[in-house]
């Protein structure tokens, strides 16, 4: 495939690619909390991502009440978790926004 028919997310993946230095630094001591960095980051994208489409079928009158009441329970139960998870590892909440280069910060 040629440059010109590389799709545009090929092209924002390549440009992440080369923004990232050559060699990257590891600390052994450190990886349990790295990998819990970015499990949380994953994570807490996805209940973004939930609770944007929430208020939007709310908006659309798409759910009922109590189906708004589950997800709205579900959902703070959720970000609780998170916070008592970010806590074991000593993770602050803006820890979680991982820098993503020329595509700016994850969240």
């Amino acid at each position: 495939m040629s440059a010109d028919e590389r799709r545009p997310s090929d092209l924002d993946l390549a440009e992440v690619a080369n923004a990232l230095p050559d060699r990257l630094e590891i600390d052994p001591d450190a990886v349990q909390q790295d990998l819990a960095r970015l499990v949380l980051t994953v994570v807490e994208l996805v209940r973004r991502i939930v609770e944007h489409q929430a208020v939007r079928r709310m908006d659309d009158g798409d759910l009922t009440e109590d189906q708004i009441e589950n997800m709205g329970r579900a959902l703070l139960e959720l970000e609780k978790k998170l916070g008592e998870i970010r806590d074991v590892f000593g993770l602050a909440e803006d820890e979680l926004n991982i820098d993503l280069g020329p595509l700016g910060k994850l969240l």
